[in-house]
């Protein structure tokens, strides 16, 4: 979704230094990554509605499916480029962010199992949960110790601890695990503040994203809107004041979104366009809580039209992005 497709990174920027790694002679950046991701994310949706639409388990199946498929893909094209690729990615303070995607992404994942092979899935989604605390722990030393100019963040610094955490305590509740779903959502909940004060400080502050990273925008509205569903999970479905209270926060921030579309009408397809996709997945997944909970006038209507806009959403990044694959558009050339 950028000019460039992939998010400028030090090595492309340092002076001519080729970069260290490719594989098949192309590029594969870390935030593809986001890809199973927002299919994850769209297969939670589905399964979120089906309390209210009592839509059929296969094609919820049928994405996690696919999200699995891709995820696998990716994790062989991606450390295909060698090990020296992957540390300069993750030492790359406008990339490293997206690495946590490999170990987040199979976490949410590996909960899925639980109805079919519940003690594989509680092994799996224990052993991601540990690599995404890893290496949130690993990425915010990295801030620390190395040298880091405010204005290569962007909201994808959400991603290892503050999303990590929060979708670990999902993927903990649903195997049973519910002291350590707690641990994770306290993870997610301070690394949600303390870096979001940081985020909108540059945001406010400094000067405007780069075009290739204005799609992360759309991660401003994921910390709500997750902890909102970790929340949910956690509590038994509970709409307290705390739920409420990220509600609020979320209403705020989804808001905030209507004011980045001029600039997102501007952008092209490219790997940093999938920033949308777990998002709003997670927003609709995070509203049809709310309508399975209150169950309002019309919850049928409004649950239908939830599914219904973010499957259109995602269903078109995904035609766009395949049609772009084929045209050799979508992956970025190598330095």
């Amino acid at each position: 979704m950028a000019d460039a497709p992939d998010a400028p990174s030090q090595d492309a920027q340092g002076g001519g230094r080729r970069e260290p790694g490719t594989f098949l002679g192309r590029r594969f950046p870390p935030n593809l990554f986001s890809i199973p991701f927002g299919i994850a994310g769209l297969a939670d949706v589905w399964a979120a509605a089906r309390p209210i639409l009592h839509n059929s388990i296969v094609v919820c199946n049928t994405l996690y499916i696919a999200a699995a498929a891709l995820w696998a893909i990716i994790v062989v094209l991606y450390f295909g480029q060698g090990l020296r690729r992957m540390r300069t990615d993750a030492r790359d303070p406008v990339l490293g962010p997206f690495v946590s995607l490999a170990v987040i992404t199979p976490t949410l994942l590996s909960a899925v199992l639980a109805p079919y092979a519940f003690q594989a899935a509680r092994v799996l989604v224990s052993i991601f949960i540990a690599l995404t605390v890893i290496f949130a722990g690993w990425m915010t030393g990295q801030w620390v110790a190395a040298p880091l100019d405010v204005d290569a963040a962007h909201p994808g610094y959400f991603l290892p601890s503050a999303a990590g955490g929060f979708i670990a305590a999902f993927a903990a509740e649903g195997v049973h695990l519910h002291l350590l779903s707690e641990v994770m959502f306290g993870l997610g909940v301070l690394s949600w503040v303390l870096l979001g004060s940081l985020l909108l400080f540059r945001l406010f502050f400094r000067p405007m994203l780069p075009t290739a990273l204005v799609p992360t925008l759309a991660i401003e509205l994921a910390p709500p809107v997750v902890a909102g569903v970790a929340y949910y999970a956690l509590s038994g479905g509970r709409t307290d004041t705390f739920a409420a209270g990220l509600a609020g926060y979320a209403l705020l921030m989804g808001f905030v979104q209507l004011r980045f579309i001029p600039l997102y009408a501007k952008l092209h397809l490219s790997p940093a366009t999938w920033a949308f996709g777990f998002t709003y997945a997670a927003a609709a997944n995070d509203a049809l809580f709310w309508i399975q909970a209150r169950r309002p006038s019309g919850a049928t209507a409004y649950a239908a039209v939830t599914v219904a806009l973010t499957t259109i959403l995602i269903g078109a990044i995904a035609l766009f992005t395949a049609s772009a694959l084929v045209r050799g558009r979508f992956l970025p050339k190598p330095a």
